[in-house]
């Protein structure tokens, strides 16, 4: 008999709270190479409410189980499986839908975490950390002293890349909208924390100096996106990841012509597509090791059960959080 789980699902786009919807799915039954999963913790990320919305990059057919991250334990193995055992802590970096009791999934594309890693934390592992990595890695070859221009700096994206900057030597200048917001930053490793007020490039150069930064980091779009350019050294790269103001990217001629900027663009998904699994668990290898020593980490404002679903994504719609908001399931 097929064994039946809580999700949260959606069978329409639109507002996320109206379309989201707590029901009762069968799983599938367990094949030799699978495991069983049970969901422990998954947060409420932005592209979860894109998703909703339908205006993410990539929708699931519908009706589809939400949510792309988060961590459980494996409770059940087939017949096959060798790699994996009851009892481990795993993640699933390139999967949709964790907000529910449990899954069914091939063992190859999971990967282990280690049990020092606190539930609520290791459930926040698999997008926004590999996104701070990878694009600190990918696009400009970066040593300890070079400087790193972000907006969105208070995201859990802008902390994760304070964070592992201050491990690799780097520097950071963080762009935020509220002032309230420069001593949280400071404290979590940020050397540089201004608010978006124009001219933000003239700030960002006087504090700087003659520094030549190599990396601006764009979440925002618009005029913010384009101030990081201007405030970039001469061959340096912008990588846009996101889209928070809802404005196009503006591109001067001039900064193309007499700095020769490059624009580049980066989806953590996308990006594992292309990734041999040895390559993306040496990432996580290292991202592991950084939560372990408590080096990495991201803030929980407040848990939910799935059965909450719509007050959960109320709280997560809220502006000024401090932190995650998460689904814990028992």
């Amino acid at each position: 008999m097929s064994q039946e789980v809580t999700v949260v699902c959606h069978h329409e786009y639109g507002n996320p709270e109206e379309v989201v919807r707590v029901e009762r799915w069968k799983l599938p039954s367990l094949k030799p190479n699978q495991v069983l999963v049970k969901m422990k913790a998954s947060p409420i990320n932005p592209a979860d409410l894109n998703m909703l919305q339908g205006v993410y990059a990539t929708l699931s057919p519908l009706p589809a189980v939400v949510g792309m991250e988060g961590v459980g334990v494996i409770t059940q193995v087939g017949s096959a499986v060798t790699e994996l055992q009851v009892g481990q802590l795993v993640i699933a970096p390139n999967r949709m839908g964790f907000w529910c009791d449990a899954y069914v999934s091939d063992a190859d594309v999971l990967s282990p975490i280690p049990s020092e890693i606190s539930i609520e934390q290791a459930g926040m592992l698999a997008i926004n950390p590999p996104t701070a990595w990878w694009m600190l890695t990918d696009f400009v070859s970066l040593e300890p002293g070079d400087w790193i221009i972000q907006n969105a700096a208070n995201s859990a994206v802008g902390r994760f890349v304070i964070q592992i900057a201050r491990y690799r030597g780097l520097k950071t200048v963080n762009i935020v909208r509220r002032e309230a917001l420069i001593p949280e930053l400071e404290a979590e490793g940020a050397d540089i924390v201004v608010t978006d007020e124009f001219p933000l490039s003239k700030q960002i150069r006087d504090l700087i100096g003659n520094a030549n930064a190599k990396l601006g980091l764009n979440a925002v779009g618009g005029d913010s996106a384009h101030e990081i350019a201007k405030s970039l050294g001469a061959h340096a790269t912008l990588v846009t990841y996101g889209a928070m103001g809802l404005e196009p990217l503006r591109i001067a001629n001039g900064l193309l012509i007499f700095k020769d900027l490059r624009f580049r663009g980066f989806m953590v998904s996308e990006r594992c597509k292309r990734t041999s699994t040895e390559d993306v668990q040496e990432m996580f290898t290292q991202i592991f090791s950084l939560a372990k020593a408590g080096k990495l980490k991201a803030s929980v404002e407040k848990t939910y059960p799935l059965t909450a679903a719509r007050k959960a994504i109320n709280h997560a719609c809220q502006s000024q959080r401090k932190g995650k908001i998460l689904f814990v399931m028992d």
